[in-house]
């Protein structure tokens, strides 16, 4: 039993309460119980205790569309021209990247970034992978990664017809293989999806295999939508439609499939994405870093799509993200008054309801039965904080960096800045030895 008490406990979801001097009761993997610290402390003597020292203690945050394997990529020379468009970034870089990759860089490109989630205060990521030269074993490769490190998180291969049938085949067989593994042996930590890069990259015949394989399965999809001008240009060119109407037709859209962008999507695309209720990601820092666009976030939350928020590999920082996106739309409409609402929605009410959906249990609520992910985050309110104000305060008062205590699925993976049972020095070492033969090989 652990207690994590004498801090401010911001619950969020629906209980939306704000508790000084609170504290929040763990057993195993679950929340017990949320109170005073005096008082869980005096019915529960025995319990572990971490003391927050005032500080703040909420729910950990979830990164719902991260890219592991760009890890080896920061700071590469990719040896490509400048990009002047986003399929210049896709083929003078990551599509470099991915095919460089073997089973060991795409373990040791995700234990980085994994560790960077924990010491940023990201408790759960959903990731979509590519490695089209060590497809076989990379998803169970990363799910040995993410449970070494203590991130609770979902796995899909991206299947792709650009490098050829075969592999297009191997990339199906991993993600099957893969989702059937998740489903015969639950783990709270770890899911499945089914795994696809792009409109533009996958033929009639492959979407269709892939359509049933995934259905088989009752697997949702993993797929980037209309991220570059690029992809709707090469639907409507070679099918005759718009990408999410190609997605429909192929019945690729639903409840449980994730349509990451949607950045060049019209009205009908939106209505859509609405009827089937599929679930979209925003990425703003990665729209704006490969000058795609901007998602019509607004527009598609207020008409009732699910829309959660992403970094693409960017960041592991969540709060980060949730900054950029509340001034990206901002600027795009020239408006101050908008995204103040939608953002924290984004952000803190439908990425856990995405992770549910993924991993079920309840997500993002320090609550009594929900999945015990807390941090503790070093930060002292100078002006009030109650349940009306809670976001200003942590959009202009917190970093991934403040996060001080991160505990997943109730175990403690960071305490007081201090990584528990994670050799970072050996892993650094060995991942720079990595990175530089992959550069080595561009």
């Amino acid at each position: 039993m652990l207690l994590i008490g004498n801090g401010i406990v911001l619950t969020l979801g629906t209980s939306n309460q704000v508790i000084p001097q609170g504290g929040v009761l763990i057993q195993d993997t679950k929340i017990q119980e949320i109170g005073s610290t005096q008082d869980l402390q005096a019915r529960f003597p025995e319990a572990e205790f971490i003391d927050a020292h005032g500080k703040l203690i909420m729910p950990g945050m979830i990164n719902t569309h991260m890219h592991l394997y760009s890890t080896f990529a920061r700071g590469m020379d990719s040896k490509s021209k400048p990009p002047k468009s986003f399929g210049d970034i896709l083929e003078g870089l990551w599509w470099k990247l991915d095919k460089l990759l073997t089973l060991d860089d795409v373990y040791l490109s995700g234990l980085t970034p994994l560790i960077e989630c924990i010491k940023t205060g990201t408790t759960t990521i959903i990731d979509h992978h590519a490695s089209p030269m060590a497809i076989t074993g990379s998803l169970s490769t990363l799910a040995k990664a993410a449970k070494e490190i203590g991130v609770r998180a979902a796995f899909c291969y991206e299947v792709s017809d650009r490098d050829g049938e075969k592999i297009a085949q191997e990339g199906i067989k991993e993600n099957v293989d893969f989702i059937t593994a998740c489903q015969a042996n639950p783990d709270p930590m770890v899911a499945g999806m089914f795994g696809l890069h792009a409109s533009l990259t996958l033929s009639d015949q492959t979407l269709a295999t892939c359509s049933e394989a995934a259905n088989s399965k009752g697997a949702g999809f993993h797929v980037h939508v209309a991220e570059g001008v690029e992809d709707v240009q090469d639907c409507v060119s070679k099918h005759g439609m718009r990408v999410v109407e190609r997605l429909e037709k192929f019945k690729i859209l639903g409840p449980k499939t994730i349509a990451v962008h949607c950045v060049h999507i019209d009205d009908h695309e939106i209505d859509l994405l609405k009827a089937s209720q599929t679930q979209v990601v925003h990425n703003p820092e990665s729209n704006m870093g490969n000058a795609v666009g901007v998602t019509p976030v607004l527009k598609m939350m207020s008409q009732g799509v699910k829309v959660g928020l992403g970094t693409d590999g960017y960041t592991c920082d969540m709060f980060e993200s949730g900054k950029v996106a509340n001034v990206l739309h901002k600027h795009a409409v020239a408006d101050p008054s908008v995204a103040w609402g939608e953002v924290p929605q984004m952000l803190y009410g439908n990425n856990p309801e995405i992770a549910s959906e993924l991993f079920g249990g309840k997500f993002g609520e320090l609550v009594a039965g929900a999945w015990a992910d807390v941090i503790v985050v070093d930060y002292v309110p100078p002006t009030p904080l109650n349940s009306n104000n809670w976001t200003g305060h942590l959009l202009f008062g917190i970093s991934g960096r403040s996060v001080e205590t991160t505990v997943i699925n109730g175990r403690v993976r960071m305490l007081d800045r201090k990584l528990i049972d994670i050799d970072e020095v050996a892993i650094g070492e060995r991942s720079r030895e990595l990175a530089q033969g992959v550069w080595n090989r561009i």
